[in-house]
């Protein structure tokens, strides 16, 4: 049972990437997944998370409007689409997976992948 993020990257602010979340040995669809992030020195922060149901779906303020999580079952794959990026979003950023719920905090996650860093240059 294995999570891998990936996509990560040095990019400017202004510019977009796109994050992967790879599941094997378990079926994506039957958790909910959380995209979460941590810079240096800071506590790890909900950034976005994916329903099991696939119906809802959840942004952390900061970046509505800028962030896409999506999933593709074919692929057991979840995605985090980043545009406009800003340098205050770099960090390492993480997926995880919750059997029950959407979560902002990290309890409660059962599976993490291994984290992936985004550098956002001013």
């Amino acid at each position: 049972v294995q999570l891998q993020a990936s996509g990560g990257g040095l990019v400017q602010a202004g510019g977009s990437l796109r994050l992967s979340c790879a599941a094997s040995g378990f079926t994506l669809a039957y958790y909910h997944i959380g995209w979460f992030r941590q810079g240096s020195g800071k506590e790890r922060e909900g950034v976005s998370c994916f329903s099991s149901s696939g119906s809802r779906t959840y942004y952390q303020d900061s970046v509505k409007g800028r962030f896409t999580i999506s999933r593709d079952d074919a692929k057991n794959t979840v995605y985090l689409q980043m545009n406009d990026l800003k340098p205050e979003d770099t960090a390492v950023y993480y997926c995880a997976a919750h059997r029950y719920h959407c979560s902002r905090g990290i309890e409660g996650y059962r599976y993490w992948g291994q984290g992936t860093q985004v550098t956002v240059s001013s």
